[in-house]
């Protein structure tokens, strides 16, 4: 992004930047503590618990999430060199087959945040998958 890592940082941990391209939480944040996330681009918006395991602003956030689907460990690491800021996003699979489902998706949500930041319009999932599930086990 061609962002200082503090606005980056916004984009990814305030409730109202988060709705924008992922889903809007509540709750009291921080570490060792759980807010409630809604996921505002999935069928039925559900809602689901997130446990902040580490925040350290505004480079480092990891969270632990869990649906009907299993445990979901995810990482985010911002550094900003000069004028731009790379956030990289790591989800540590229990089964490397997983990324062929997965992958598509963090990649859409990225993309989201992206076209969120920006002011353009919102990608659509089927743009991603399945065309990407291959693409994704490749690396698996």
């Amino acid at each position: 992004f061609r962002a200082p890592i503090d606005d980056v940082w916004t984009s990814v941990t305030k409730s109202e930047n988060t709705a924008l391209w992922f889903g809007s939480w509540k709750g009291d944040a921080g570490p060792g503590k759980i807010v409630r996330l809604q996921l505002v681009h999935e069928k039925g918006r559900p809602w689901t618990n997130v446990t902040i395991e580490a925040c350290e602003a505004p480079r480092r956030l990891v969270v632990t999430m869990k649906d009907d689907y299993g445990e979901w460990r995810i990482e985010l690491t911002l550094t900003q060199t000069n004028d731009t800021t790379e956030l990289r996003l790591v989800q540590h699979l229990s089964d490397r087959k997983l990324a062929g489902d997965i992958g598509p998706g963090w990649e859409y949500y990225l993309d989201m945040l992206v076209a969120a930041r920006e002011g353009n319009a919102l990608p659509s999932f089927e743009d991603y998958y399945p065309s990407q599930k291959a693409h994704y086990l490749e690396g698996a």
